[in-house]
């Protein structure tokens, strides 16, 4: 089997080669971090992790950083001799993570789930243990590590319908790797059942809860001047607000025929369109212009740089990990990829801040969460375009609404906070048999 599934893996990678070297050209900064992606580290790492007992993190890209951080800040307080790697995939990922991690917080990029790039990255830093993030399976990384005793934690985890079908259909595959896990946080119990049935061992599987609601961080300062940007494309104090945040292909074209549409009801009203890939957004530009909004990109209104001549609709953020920036500020919010795209974004960020938010059909990635939502009156699901122009416009016109709506989410984030300790207290009990000096909870 794992002779076939490295065959197989190097035909994918061989066929999908241009393809993900392409992205990573797209996204930027690609050269930098190149070869850890194939187990090289270099002396720096090396140095810092020598003579220290290590625990690699895995977070994926931005949604998965932003859980990971929060993670991290708490296992430091559990685990203060402990040397911390956090590893990502995107270069996005690492963005995020050098922005908002300490330098002593070693930073890598996770290599290819080749046998040999893997045994490299292994050798490198013999973790202690290793924590992935949500639903990161990777079958050599998962062998290598058991054969050489390092317990793996899944975190966070959740299973989409997509992703259980599959892993339940290769599960001559997945079985023995679920079953590898030491301990496994499930965000709910229909998770948590999920996993037991596609081979997770019982005593593994807690449910904690979501680390995402932790992750929205409350009473987190908001740096950037959301309403000095604002001013200067002449948006007025008072004036409507409407973020559409993370939205995917499809999706602008259609706000931007409902934005058009509430301007006759609501002239001041403006848009501040959030791309879930900040790459899209020359193409995003394009489809706005070409319906007649005129806007302005977020890198050429940073600092003073630019005061517009004429008047501007929409601002177009094209930088990456500002939304709750922006969120903060918004009168109603439409979280993206839940219309025209499959899985939906994270509706929690917005419900941290006591905001009003829409969200399409689509919620497959976040489906506990947004039932918790609606559950409690703190969020509006809208079918398609017309029901959306519909909920935006109602919300636009009753602040009373909007302000229900925003109190009810806050209350459903704040009820749901504490997987964090849960899941930091999973992780050191599996520790405390390692020679590990772990501090008492607070």
């Amino acid at each position: 089997m794992r002779t076939a599934y490295n065959i197989l893996f190097a035909l994918g990678f061989l066929l999908s080669s241009p393809y993900y070297f392409w992205r990573l050209y797209r996204r930027g900064h690609w050269v930098e971090g190149f070869f850890q992606r194939f187990g090289w580290y270099d002396s720096k790492l090396k140095q810092a992790i020598t003579n220290r007992h290590v625990l690699w993190l895995h977070a994926v890209s931005v949604g998965e950083v932003n859980i990971c951080t929060q993670l991290i800040r708490a296992l430091e307080q559990r685990l203060p001799n402990v040397k911390l790697v956090v590893s990502t995939t995107t270069t996005t990922g690492m963005g995020e993570l050098k922005r908002k991690l300490p330098t002593h917080i070693s930073k890598i990029y996770y290599p290819i789930d080749f046998r040999r790039c893997v045994a490299r990255a292994l050798t490198t830093l013999q973790p202690e243990a290793i924590v992935l993030v949500e639903a990161e399976i990777w079958p050599n990384l998962i062998w290598r590590a058991t054969a050489r005793g390092v317990p793996l934690f899944l975190v966070n985890a959740r299973l989409s319908d997509r992703s259980y079908r599959a892993y339940k259909r290769l599960g001559f595959l997945f079985r023995p790797l679920f079953a590898a896990f030491a301990g496994v946080g499930a965000q709910n119990e229909a998770d948590a059942a999920r996993l037991r049935e596609l081979g997770c061992r019982p005593e593994a599987v807690r449910v904690v809860g979501s680390l995402k609601y932790d992750a929205a961080k409350l009473d987190e300062r908001l740096p950037v001047d959301v309403p000095g940007m604002l001013r200067r494309l002449g948006v007025g104090n008072g004036a409507p607000v409407l973020v559409a945040g993370s939205t995917h292909p499809g999706e602008e074209g259609i706000l931007a025929d409902v934005f058009l549409k509430l301007r006759t009801q609501f002239p001041n009203l403006f848009l501040v369109l959030v791309p879930r890939h900040a790459e899209r957004s020359r193409e995003v530009a394009r489809e706005l212009t070409a319906r007649g909004l005129r806007l302005v990109l977020r890198t050429d209104v940073a600092g003073n740089r630019l005061r517009p001549d004429g008047p501007v609709d929409c601002l177009l953020v094209n930088t990456t990990g500002e939304l709750k920036y922006f969120y903060q500020h918004a009168t109603v919010i439409f979280v993206g990829k839940s219309l025209s795209a499959e899985g939906g974004q994270n509706p929690i960020e917005p419900g941290a801040l006591g905001k009003a938010m829409v969200f399409g059909p689509n919620m497959q990635n976040f489906a506990e969460i947004a039932r918790s939502f609606l559950a409690r009156d703190g969020a509006v699901q809208v079918r398609d375009a017309s029901e959306l122009e519909t909920a935006l416009a109602q919300l636009l016109a009753d602040p009373a609404r909007r302000e229900r709506l925003g109190r009810n989410a806050l209350q459903v984030v704040r009820e749901n906070l504490g997987a964090i300790e849960r899941t930091v207290d999973m992780i050191v009990e599996h520790l405390r048999d390692r020679d590990i000096y772990i501090a008492p909870s607070h």
